[in-house]
């Protein structure tokens, strides 16, 4: 699945400083007398008391360079330069985590400033190649992973203060139409304080998306506004069968019993079953609801890796990041929700929000509880920011069928929250 990418015109004046901000802290690496932000202090810290480590974070660098060495869009040369990247973009606006890009969208600079920043930490690394790791990267291996994961959980913090949004961003939103708040959806744009009060925004009003077939049981809504990417078999050993030659890397990223996670009472539950997921971008509406009743089950966080989700390359053609995230198994490592319900028809069914890229947290609302019984279309929770995915599990006895309508390229085209997202019968 391409991604395409996303961000601001940098007309603001709080673009402006940051463009000027960007361009002193290039001067100090220079001068070597730059003060460096907490979370940069401890990547220093432990770079420089790990000549392993050290090697690896230089080797990616340099791998960078030799993909892209165009300056604008990969700003970073040096491990130095790198140290003065990182307290950059723990400040930075999500459309200028690479400072003076070129695309003129809001959608565009986001998209590759989020891209950029996880294809510095995707290089293939030659020493870590059969770690098991999902890309022999250093996000994946430690003690790298968890310092990358402590700050994107810094940076999401500081998207949720008030002055991380103001009527300026708001009005580069409106002015990209991918963000759909010109059609009158979302709720008063006042109520936004901080980016991710803007991020997780509310529809107006239920009605703003209605849900197909509310009493039929049968229909599956769209549990998000998002891209259906697929269908995938389930075997009787819980392992996400390969789909057209494609091959799913190690039985821990093939293993839906792994994903559902070791402390769930059903992680076997959906051998010989099926699996879909549906990507959300980061224009899309980022509150996602239950597809379909049930009683809930079980309510879990299981938290793991902060990673791109899929692979990350450089098209010298169009100039732009691209993200491969089609195939599942990337869906293993992320921070992810997992909430089982039991339906009164098809068995139980596991709904499994994904935060990917520098989602920073998987959240539920407070209603979802053990025991509840929830109705097709109920709010069941939302992301902050970034892109993210939803998986849906079903059991053996259902048979599951795909129905969002494609495109001429054959992909299938973008949903809204409660639309008809596909059918199940009983096996017969």
């Amino acid at each position: 699945m391409k991604k395409s990418n996303f961000l601001v015109r940098l007309l603001s004046v709080a673009t402006l400083c940051s463009c000027l901000s960007f361009s002193a802290f290039a001067g100090e690496i220079t001068s070597g007398a730059a003060k460096h932000e907490p979370t940069t202090e401890q990547l220093i810290t432990m770079v420089e008391h790990n000549a392993e480590l050290k090697a690896m974070l230089v080797e990616s660098i340099e791998q960078t360079t030799k993909i892209n060495p165009d300056r604008v869009t990969n700003p970073v040369r040096t491990l130095e330069e790198y140290y003065n990247f990182i307290d950059w973009a723990a400040k930075a606006m999500p459309w200028s985590i690479i400072p003076n890009i070129p695309w003129s969208s809001l959608y565009d600079q986001i998209d590759q400033s989020l891209d950029y920043f996880y294809f510095v930490n995707d290089q293939p690394i030659a020493g870590l190649k059969g770690k098991g790791y999902y890309n022999n990267s250093l996000q994946y291996h430690e003690p790298y992973r968890t310092w990358l994961i402590n700050f994107t959980k810094e940076w999401g913090l500081y998207l949720s203060k008030e002055g991380s949004w103001n009527d300026a961003y708001y009005k580069k939103a409106l002015e990209d139409d991918r963000f759909g708040l010109n059609k009158g959806w979302y709720e008063d744009p006042s109520n936004w304080k901080t980016f991710n009060d803007f991020f997780a925004r509310y529809l107006k009003s239920p009605d703003q998306r209605p849900i197909a077939a509310p009493t039929d049981q049968s229909i599956i809504a769209s549990p998000a506004d998002s891209k259906p990417q697929g269908v995938w078999r389930i075997d009787k050993e819980s392992n996400i069968v390969a789909k057209k030659g494609v091959v799913i890397k190690s039985g821990v990223f093939k293993s839906v019993a792994a994903l559902v996670g070791e402390g769930s009472a059903y992680k076997h539950a959906f051998a010989g079953g099926t699996l879909t997921h549906t990507f959300l971008d980061v224009n899309d509406y980022h509150r996602y609801h239950f597809p379909l009743e049930g009683i809930i089950k079980e309510v879990r966080t299981i938290q793991s890796d902060d990673a791109v989700g899929g692979y990350l390359t450089w098209d010298p053609g169009t100039k732009k990041y691209m993200l491969d995230a089609n195939t599942p198994g990337w869906q293993n490592i992320e921070t992810r929700g997992c909430v089982i319900i039991d339906t009164p028809k098809y068995g139980v069914v596991a709904l499994l929000p994904i935060g990917m890229s520098q989602v920073c947290s998987v959240n539920f609302e407070k209603g979802v509880k053990v025991g509840t019984t929830v109705k097709k279309g109920d709010m069941l929770g939302y992301f902050l920011f970034g892109g993210s995915d939803f998986v849906m599990l079903f059991q053996k006895k259902v048979d599951f069928n795909l129905t969002a309508p494609k495109e001429s390229s054959g992909a299938f085209k973008h949903l809204l929250m409660g639309q008809e997202y596909g059918r199940v019968t009983i096996r017969r």
